[in-house]
């Protein structure tokens, strides 16, 4: 090992020559703080749970030490098996594999859904040594015999936090009860939720905790901000103004909640910005989403516009930008859209837009961050448009939810006007009870004085605007 002074490098790890030359040509010199702490761990046999922010080079934390434990090309089926999300992960997991082995001879494939399994079938009966791939597509597989995971050794759940948000526990379980118990385990994670926390202690035999940083927060390196903006018509003008800084805002990706507001937003750009933009959901096939990905890192496009189901499968190094269009209402979702930029120790920017019926959910992600973003003016050539109905409905019904989610005792708007209108009432008629109490010359009617001495002269014939019959 080498001083305790000197800068760190991936020699101290007594990686094999292999791997070493190929790190070399991929231009990395000193391993990350997530890779210098789970590297020795993980080569000495220990569980590992790691919480790291993604852009961090947790993949070749995990990747490194397994590869230097496989080896070689070995029997017939996998010896190690890595869980992600989503296709997009299982394919950038495979592909940093590739990058890693090309004087190695290791088998290794990603499967995963939104494809047919045949090929996939195939590739993996022909042998293989690693497998990546997302649970479901895995258990068909298993369930079709095509796949044996008896000589299963180590076991890595990456961005587990994401797998239980997706519904995948009940497979992940299924798994668990298949592969052999004495194996060495993963876990990596952005974020801990308590969910996460009691599938580790299913899954990891005293395992070596590795926080390289508070969980749930987001990247040194992002520069990010906020815009408070009314509704979605203006958050439209705002993204284009800002899109006309066609330097500052390079390579961008635009984030969105629903699907048809992802088409919405792309066919807008495409006419504003002459189709420089692919748009990215789970209504996409794999072959649309993939080739949408490739033009983006190719510098192709421009713009990225995709929902959460691309938020952590998305590893371009030079993304200028982030644009939250929405605030996301899963508060963990909001780190990993911001993990887009500032990777592999580049700069980065993350702004959002959030409408009124946003800010309750904007105020709980700051608590989760520890971070109180800078809100900025809208730029007075922005217009300010005003909300159709529709919208100001659903935004007044949401913000009528969180607050009575805040206090149970709220009504919503409609019984607070209805309530206020009663205390009116109420106070006027308290008025006129003191007032007549006190034997006053003087009645309230509707809320304003009028003196008996006008009313008793229209009585004896003084001035009065009713008409005679």
């Amino acid at each position: 090992m080498s001083d305790h002074t000197s800068t760190p490098s991936f020699e101290d790890f007594k990686l094999n020559k292999q791997l070493l030359n190929a790190i070399t040509e991929q231009g990395f010199t000193t391993p990350t703080p997530i890779q210098e702490k789970t590297i020795p761990l993980t080569m000495a046999g220990h569980d590992i749970m790691g919480i790291a922010q993604t852009g961090t080079g947790k993949t070749a934390a995990y990747l490194l030490p397994i590869l230097m434990k496989v080896k070689y090309a070995q029997g017939h089926n996998p010896r190690a098996l890595i869980l992600t999300p989503t296709r997009e992960l299982a394919m950038q997991v495979n592909e940093h594999i590739k990058m890693l082995t090309p004087y190695m001879d290791i088998r290794h494939t990603a499967v995963y859904g939104g494809l047919g399994p045949k090929t996939q079938i195939e590739t993996v009966k022909e042998g293989i040594d690693i497998l990546v791939g997302t649970p479901g597509r895995i258990m068909e597989l298993y369930a079709k015999q095509a796949l044996v995971l008896k000589d299963i050794k180590f076991m890595v759940l990456d961005e587990a936090d994401r797998m239980m948000d997706m519904g995948f526990m009940p497979q992940i379980r299924q798994m668990l009860e298949i592969i052999p118990v004495k194996r060495q385990n993963l876990l990596f994670s952005a974020t801990m939720p308590d969910i996460v926390v009691r599938l580790s202690e299913e899954f990891l035999e005293f395992p070596q905790r590795i926080e390289v940083t508070p969980q749930a927060t987001t990247a040194e390196m992002v520069e990010q901000e906020a815009y408070y903006v009314p509704n979605f018509k203006t958050k439209i003008n705002l993204l284009m103004h800002l899109m006309e800084d066609q330097e500052t805002f390079s390579r961008v990706i635009i984030f969105v909640r629903k699907k048809q507001d992802a088409n919405n937003i792309g066919k807008y750009l495409e006419r504003m910005h002459n189709g420089s933009v692919r748009t990215i959901h789970a209504n996409k096939g794999q072959n649309s989403r993939t080739n949408a990905i490739n033009d983006f890192k190719s510098g192709e496009i421009r713009f990225l516009v995709a929902t959460d189901v691309a938020a952590r499968g998305i590893d371009v190094s030079m993304v200028s930008h982030v644009i939250n269009f929405d605030v996301p209402v899963l508060y963990e979702e909001y780190v990993h859209r911001v993990g887009r930029t500032g990777r592999a120790n580049n700069t980065g920017h993350a702004i959002t837009f959030i409408n009124p019926a946003e800010k309750y959910h904007m105020k709980k992600i700051e608590e989760l961050i520890r971070i109180t973003l800078p809100i900025k003016d809208i730029p007075a050539t922005v217009e300010i448009e005003k909300a159709d109905f529709e919208e100001r409905q659903d935004i007044a019904k949401e913000v009528d939810r969180q607050r009575k989610k805040e206090d149970p005792n709220f009504k919503g708007a409609f019984h607070e006007k209805k309530d206020k209108k009663l205390k009116q009432q109420h106070k006027r008629e308290n008025q006129i009870k003191k007032a007549r109490a006190a034997g006053k010359s003087s009645v309230f009617i509707g809320g304003s004085k009028k003196s008996k001495s006008s009313s008793s002269k229209r009585k004896s014939g003084g001035p009065s605007r009713r008409k005679k019959r």
